[in-house]
């Protein structure tokens, strides 16, 4: 694999990470909002990522001249997706959305599933910024070598 490429699937994989902890963090500061914009609780949000697109054609012929078939390929959010899980549904009739029978709806948010998350994000969001280190690192050798 070229340097390049090595760059631009770690990067494509950093920005992908940052959107999920940006997700993620709304999600945790909604985590007990009974009003959001649209009306009624806060709904929880998730991303689905995507692979890139493969190369231009010429890089595709020229993988395929040297016995490779499969080019690595970056990644991408490619959209953000509202989660169906029913609301929480809780008795506390004092509180000021608490309807007639004393329920309040909460959002579908799981704290301890989105801090789950949060960690898995962060740590694929590091094993991404090591992959870009050591890249430095090894072009940088490269490059003392030469000298």
């Amino acid at each position: 694999m070229h340097i390049d490429r090595l760059f631009a699937v770690a990067g494509s994989a950093l920005d992908a990470q940052r959107q999920r902890l940006n997700i993620i963090a709304g999600n945790l500061a909604n985590a007990e909002s009974t009003r959001a914009p649209g009306g009624g609780p806060f709904v929880r949000r998730d991303v689905i990522f995507q692979p890139t697109g493969p190369a231009s054609p010429f890089r595709r012929v020229f993988l395929q001249a040297f016995g490779s078939t499969t080019e690595p390929q970056g990644v991408k959010v490619a959209r953000v997706v509202v989660d169906p899980r029913p609301n929480r549904h809780v008795y506390n009739p004092h509180h000021p959305d608490a309807d007639a029978e004393g329920f309040v709806q909460l959002p579908n948010v799981n704290v301890i599933e989105e801090m789950t998350n949060l960690l898995a994000a962060s740590r694929a969001f590091e094993a991404n910024l090591t992959v870009l280190e050591t890249g430095k690192t090894l072009m940088l050798r490269t490059l003392e070598m030469g000298r």
